[in-house]
């Protein structure tokens, strides 16, 4: 992943987090928490923590550990809107350089990791108004290896409402992991009742595509 930033009125193009070419070395790094990704993570909410301010680790991380192991290379992180202004004020752009373009966007200048910032009170996917909006990350919190994240239930809604193939494929690859079934409804809300049913058909016919294939 690369940002845009401007070198003497010319736009150049800054490189992202390096990640070793050999897949399997990537994937144990990233697995005991060496990869670009964690470093970036750790590092943040290091400053965020001293700093007091509120937050919920979400997005590709969160994912993982809470049980669908795949890779990521940007940290994603609630804020509420005090907190994001905060975490501006203190750390921008003395530790995280602002991307053109996307208000909620930065770079951790040490390892070109790119951080988005998710808002309390904003919406997910194309941000448009609907029912399902950000939480306070601390209503919505659990801790996990010393760290915040979101719990999974708020995962799978804010995954559900964003509407993108990604949030989809991680939808489904959760319930996988946990074996969940039209009994979780009960969790979520009403709006997304129809999408987790769609993903749950979806693990079912994977399910019997591998027992027809072995």
């Amino acid at each position: 992943m690369s940002s845009v930033r401007s070198t003497g009125g010319r736009a150049s193009v800054a490189r992202g987090p390096t990640w070793p070419a050999d897949p399997l070395v990537a994937m144990s790094q990233f697995k005991q928490g060496k990869d670009p990704a964690n470093v970036a993570l750790r590092r943040l909410i290091r400053r965020l923590a001293k700093a007091d301010i509120a937050h919920a680790i979400v997005g590709g991380l969160a994912v993982y550990v809470h049980g669908y192991h795949r890779f990521t290379d940007d940290v994603d992180v609630l804020l509420t809107r005090s907190g994001f202004e905060e975490f501006r004020n203190r750390f921008v752009p003395k530790n995280y350089e602002p991307v053109p373009g996307r208000s909620r966007r930065f770079i951790d200048k040490q390892n070109r990791v790119t951080i988005d910032i998710l808002v309390t009170g904003l919406h997910p996917g194309l941000g448009k108004p609907g029912p399902i909006s950000f939480p306070d990350p601390q209503a919505v919190r659990q801790v996990i290896n010393n760290i915040y994240y979101i719990d999974l239930s708020t995962l799978i809604q804010l995954k559900l409402a964003a509407r993108r193939y990604q949030d989809f494929a991680d939808v489904v690859n959760l319930i996988s992991a946990h074996n969940f079934d039209e009994s979780y409804l009960q969790r979520l809300h009403p709006s997304l009742h129809q999408d987790f049913v769609e993903c749950l058909e979806e693990k079912r016919r994977e399910d019997e595509y591998l027992k027809r294939n072995g």
